[in-house]
């Protein structure tokens, strides 16, 4: 997700997603098993029981994992006749391991696309306007063979949920038919109402969560018989922008098409289903199943010019039915898909993006010769039709993705609900920029040709938007009455606020900003204070004030006026939010606050009772005054090495990366060391206590991988002493040495050299 500040500027979510997801490298991944058998062995499982294979190690990127789980997955893109399949593998099937924070890869074999683009593409444009998965590519050697290029998209899961919803322990449906769907298929996980009898429900959809049928069919039955509030179970604006989306890439392997199928339905700490987009590997039109009688898509003409109201007036299609049956809904929904082809296919970007996803695979395409299409077809697929290949139905004909696009754009665009004059909003502005909690504020924006203006604000990240009217009245805080400003007189109830803009006449709708509730505006002044860097594993970066290398936390103010500390409260434990609190000072502008997580804090006020664990978790910062305590920062820290610290890309940002080297108190940015400074840098990391000294001389070598020589030099240049040190901790017997100065000389196998005074009692 992100949002906009008051001035409409883009910020991105705090995800981090490393390597693994990063869309200019092709992963390497290499599955081992002990059995030479084991397509055999895998292809069995498939038509039996489906549980996982142990794969003898797994390696991701160099990493290498043993005792993985391993098997097959996909229904038309599988065939046990075919050397390119599509794996499931799990890395914590046997034991607890995950590789950056995921446990579950999976892989398709691009068995229908021959631009190999389709499911990467259509999911990099679909992550604009709702949560979706990261995907990208990875290069899959079974037992050394290389197997091919494969498409790699981040798993539905626990893991998924936690990160993007901060939540993972609800009802969670993945909204497939169990026994998968074919031709043949009556079962639909389309949210028919089916009656109270769960059992009803089972051949449609697979509970992934321990319970929840009942929360389903409540679901179904407000769908479609009206009993109670929609939107207090239902996602409405993130469905409209599944449906706006599915429509508008012609995406009918979806709820949208044939089966009704390919999305996952999340309940939320609010009670809301939140709908997830799942399996793009058919989308831009290789789906040609639409569902409907009355519309059939046998060329590349029929799917530029399939409606936008498919399925409007279909009963067993109820979430785009009843949604397009309220007329606000239904002008959303084209307000929608307008935005989509405006940001994406018209101004052709999508072509761009397409033709640098090919030039950053192109060499893998070649070498992969199981791939189900020629490499021609591959450099022809962006953009013009292709016939022949395809591991599934195969043998037809696969648009080109700049044919369908290019001309769907062109026909969507001329038809009447797209040409038809939409309102027009200037960006929204507060009547007081700094909003204390509490106190009370105006949301103002200049609306023309409008019937009427809504304006959607939430307090709480991941809760719904509360939707209320805004009034061009004269007692909103709107100014003169009939003027064209509207207004909305709001109470601040926490420290920041998030909030968009729609308004609508009798032809069009639009929101403000165009992608929301995706993205929104945001009110915050007091949370520009955030969590800006950690380090859970300080050996040899930064020492405290009191000398020791404890871990760190440090905090930075992103506003443009000093904060107020001593209300805010650090902690490990989301139950305890107000674990530590701040010590009264204030942070400047612009400025660092350094926290020790020394876990004892008798060694001073910035000193918290509680360290951070190196193997990974939660951190938060938090405010509380009045007995209101209130989130303003939590950020998960995965598991770092010693002196690795983990921040955000740049000061305030909100993406975060691992920094190999920790820039505490300055300026995030990645610190790029030569053979030479590396080293030194260790070699200054040494520690070395008491000091005075009485008879002996405790050291720790931190991140050291190589034997010190240590040289004790009295004060007229005699060597006194000298060790050889090649563990990486322990004590030096300096007994024989006279009371006196000395100078320790420690010198590395390289020759780098460190210099220190110590004093002998």
């Amino acid at each position: 997700m992100k949002y906009f500040t008051v001035i409409a500027a883009i910020v991105f979510s705090a995800c981090a997603y490393g390597q693994f997801y990063d869309l200019n490298t092709i992963q390497e991944i290499k599955i081992t098993f002990a059995q030479s058998n084991w397509d055999a062995i895998l292809d069995a499982q498939k038509a039996g029981s489906e549980d996982y294979t142990m794969a003898a190690t797994v390696e991701i990127n160099g990493t290498v994992f043993d005792s993985v789980g391993v098997k097959y997955k996909g229904n038309s893109t599988y065939r046990a006749t075919q050397t390119k399949n599509p794996f499931h593998i799990e890395l914590d099937t046997y034991k607890d391991q995950d590789y950056e924070g995921y446990k579950d890869i999976k892989l398709s074999n691009v068995a229908n696309d021959p631009s190999f683009v389709r499911e990467v593409l259509s999911y990099q444009i679909l992550r604009q306007y709702m949560v979706a998965p990261e995907c990208n590519y990875a290069n899959v050697y079974v037992n050394g063979t290389l197997i091919g290029l494969y498409s790699n998209a981040e798993a539905i899961s626990k893991t998924f949920l936690k990160n993007r919803f901060d939540s993972k322990n609800n009802t969670f449906v993945k909204c497939n038919p169990p026994a998968g769907a074919g031709p043949g298929t009556t079962s639909y996980p389309n949210l028919t109402y089916l009656g109270t009898d769960s059992t009803k429900y089972y051949a449609s959809y697979e509970m992934k969560s321990d319970g929840g049928w009942d929360e389903l069919i409540h679901l179904t039955d407000t769908l479609n018989n009206s009993v109670g509030s929609l939107t207090d179970i239902l996602d409405v604006n993130r469905a409209l922008w599944m449906l706006a989306f599915n429509n508008v890439l012609v995406n009918l392997d979806s709820y949208s098409g044939g089966f009704a199928q390919n999305y996952y339905l999340y309940r939320s700490d609010y009670n809301q289903f939140l709908p997830i987009v799942w399996d793009l590997n058919e989308s831009f039109g290789r789906f040609t199943q639409t569902g409907s009688s009355s519309v059939s898509l046998r060329s590349t003409t029929d799917k530029q010019q399939m409606t936008h109201l498919l399925h409007e007036n279909e009963a067993n299609y109820p979430l785009i039915s009843k949604l397009l049956a309220d007329p606000t809904y239904k002008r959303m929904y084209i307000a929608h898909c307008k935005t989509m082809l405006e940001e994406n296919f018209a101004n052709g970007s999508y072509l761009v993006t397409g033709a640098a996803l090919q030039s950053t695979i192109d060499a893998a395409v070649q070498a992969d010769n199981n791939k189900f299409f020629t490499y021609a077809n591959f450099t022809a697929n962006l953009r013009t039709d292709v016939s022949g290949g395809g591991g599934g139905p195969g043998g037809r004909s696969t648009n080109g993705i700049g044919n369908l696009m290019d001309g769907r754009a062109t026909y969507l665009l001329a038809q009447s609900d797209f040409t038809a004059t939409s309102p027009t909003i200037s960006t929204p502005a507060s009547s007081n920029a700094a909003p204390s909690i509490n106190s009370s504020f105006t949301i103002t924006t200049t609306v023309s040709n409008q019937t009427s203006v809504l304006i959607g604000y939430r307090f709480t990240s991941n809760s719904p938007f509360m939707v209320e009217a805004m009034f061009d009245d004269g007692a909103h805080g709107d100014g003169a009455a009939g003027d064209g400003v509207f207004g909305s007189q709001i109470t601040m109830q926490s420290l920041k606020m998030e909030y968009y803009v729609y308004a609508e006449n009798a032809n069009a709708g639009l929101f403000s900003p165009r992608r929301a509730e995706h993205e929104f505006y945001t009110l915050s002044p007091a949370g520009l204070l955030v969590i800006n860097e950690v380090m859970s594993s300080n050996k040899t970066t930064i020492a405290s004030d009191v000398g020791s290398f404890s871990d760190w936390i440090e905090l930075y103010n992103g506003g443009s006026s000093s904060i107020a500390l001593g209300d805010y409260y650090l902690s490990d434990d989301e139950d305890e939010p107000t674990k530590w609190q701040l010590p009264v000072a204030s942070l400047a502008s612009k400025g660092y606050q350094m926290i020790w997580a020394s876990g004892d804090v008798t060694q001073g006020e910035w000193h918290s009772n509680f360290k951070l664990s190196k193997d990974g978790e939660t951190l938060g910062l938090y405010y509380s005054t009045g007995g209101d305590t209130l989130e303003v920062d939590v950020i998960d820290i995965p598991a770092l090495s010693n002196d690795q610290s983990y921040g955000r890309e740049s000061d305030g940002a909100a993406t975060w990366v691992k920094f190999d080297v920790g820039t505490p108190n300055d300026t995030n940015r990645v610190v790029v060391l030569d053979t030479t400074s590396i080293e030194q840098h260790l070699l200054e990391g040494i520690q070395f206590f008491p000091n005075p000294a009485n008879d002996v001389l405790n050291y720790n070598l931190g991140s050291m991988d190589q034997a010190i020589t240590v040289e004790f030099i009295d004060a007229v240049g005699r060597t006194s002493k000298s060790v050889s040190l090649d563990a990486n901790e322990g004590a030096i017997d300096i007994s024989e040495l006279n009371t006196g100065v000395y100078f320790i000389s420690f010198q590395s196998e390289a020759g780098f050299t460190r210099i220190e005074k110590l004093i002998k009692d």
